[in-house]
């Protein structure tokens, strides 16, 4: 019996989409002879190497196919060969592969030509090994996190410049040494640049202001040299500069204040020197300024009180000198000032106590006199992260106020009662009024956890579009 035109239609259309390949909510196609097989037998002899968590072989002889797929592996189909490839690798990572205790580096891993985004975490403990790329890698990643890498030694390898589509690079805590590549400005798409916590020596490169999309540059803890480059000043939508803990020297180049987008400057122990930028107030949106331990030697400016947004400030072990600017009194959102072991002189400036942020006050180990201007109130906020000690002109006065607050100074005229009376001071709270208001030092740092929240999460949203 001939079929109907309506029957052949519907048929012909099951015909169609039996042909088609099946795509899961994820986007990955369940085709099971679906991969490239030079792709395939890539992956699998990375795998080989670097996890001995199951047979990769025989357990996922489909690597994409849904069902056959691990965590830390992801796969999307990608035109004109509607094959699917690998876009992602994710090792060290609950619930990803973990990574053999002797793994070295797989270099072959920047063979599979649709990677976009590569993660070692912890793998690389026992045997040293080095971070080789090819000399033609996988054009197309974006992403490459190679992080608490202990045996991961060896300079930072010039081929990895040929990965120019490159958004994030983050090679920190590892075993690093040598300089970082003069080439770096060839990675004009960077976003995220983290280098921190490794060995790296000599200047931070001149042609480090190229990287015009840099939102995020961490260079902390490693032993870099020489002066801040001036180039830096041109990344105007630089987010969190840390270059905190190596030994970089002069002074702090004036177009840091151009950097107009800033909410992180960290700059602590280094071995800068001189005044501040005279453009500093031009930083609205910074939130922290870590500076401590650093010979600066130059009285602090008034401008430090322009900086409206400012959360932290800490200038501590700097050899600053004279008072302290009034003008610190105008940062409503200040939540933590540091100034302990500095040449300061003068009085507590009073707007201090009015404050109403204010979680953490170390003003110990200065030249500081007077009587301490701060009420009740603020000592109650504060509590035990007020010091004051360490300012043998400092005293407070005999107000109930104070009864059980430790500041570490002396009751005004306990010396001279002690002299009329033959009493001497104790560091309890005696009934006759004479007691060393002592107290420990509170120390805090900059919430970089919390600040970087933000940073991380917009970073987030670019990795969800780097996958799309």
């Amino acid at each position: 019996m001939p079929l109907s035109t309506s029957t052949f239609t519907f048929l012909l259309l099951l015909l169609l989409l039996s042909s088609l390949p099946l795509i899961s909510p994820h986007g990955i196609v369940s085709n099971i002879s679906s991969m490239d097989p030079y792709e395939k037998e890539t992956l699998f002899q990375v795998m080989d190497s670097m996890s001995s968590d199951r047979d990769w072989r025989s357990s996922n002889p489909d690597p994409c196919a849904p069902g056959s797929s691990w965590p830390g592996l992801e796969c999307k189909q990608a035109a004109p060969d509607g094959l699917l490839h690998v876009t992602r690798l994710d090792f060290g990572t609950p619930p990803g592969p973990t990574c053999r205790s002797a793994a070295a580096f797989p270099s072959l891993v920047f063979r599979l030509p649709h990677l976009r985004s590569l993660f070692f975490l912890d793998c690389f403990r026992a045997n040293r090994t080095t971070l080789s790329v090819p000399t033609a890698p996988t054009p197309l990643l974006q992403q490459l996190s190679l992080r608490s890498n202990a045996a991961l030694v060896g300079p930072i390898p010039p081929q990895l410049l040929s990965l120019a589509s490159l958004q994030v690079l983050t090679l920190s805590q590892n075993g690093l040494s040598g300089a970082i590549p003069e080439g770096l400005s060839l990675l004009a798409s960077l976003v995220h640049l983290d280098l921190s916590y490794n060995h790296l020596t000599g200047r931070i490169p001149a042609h480090i202001g190229r990287l015009a999309s840099l939102q995020s540059l961490d260079l902390s803890y490693n032993s870099l040299s020489g002066t801040i480059p001036p180039s830096i000043g041109r990344l105007r939508s630089l987010q969190k500069l840390d270059l905190s803990s190596n030994s970089l020297s002069g002074a702090m180049p004036e177009t840091l204040a151009d950097l107009g987008q800033l909410t992180l400057l960290a700059l602590s122990s280094n071995g800068l020197a001189g005044d501040f930028p005279g453009g500093l107030p031009r930083l609205r949106n910074l939130q922290c300024l870590l500076m401590d331990g650093n010979p600066m030697s130059v009285p602090l400016p008034s401008r430090l009180g322009r900086l409206p947004r400012l959360q932290e400030l800490r200038l501590a072990n700097s050899r600053y000198r004279g008072p302290i600017p009034g003008s610190l009194a105008r940062l409503a959102s200040l939540t933590a000032l540091s100034l302990e072991n500095n040449r300061l002189t003068g009085e507590i400036p009073r707007g201090l106590g009015r404050l109403g942020r204010m979680y953490h006050l170390n003003l110990s180990g200065n030249m500081l006199g007077g009587v301490v201007p701060f009420d009740a109130r603020f000592l109650r906020r504060l509590g035990g992260n007020l010091d004051l000690s360490g300012n043998p002109g400092l005293c407070v006065d005999t107000s109930e106020r104070y009864v059980g607050v430790k500041l570490g100074v002396d009751v005004c005229g306990a010396a001279d009662d002690d002299d009329n009376n033959g009493t001497t001071s104790g560091s309890g709270g005696s009934s006759d009024g004479h007691q060393q208001l002592t107290g420990g030092s509170a120390g805090v740092c900059c919430d970089l956890s919390t600040l970087w929240l933000g940073i991380s999460g917009a970073l987030a949203v670019l990795h969800h579009w780097l996958l799309l």
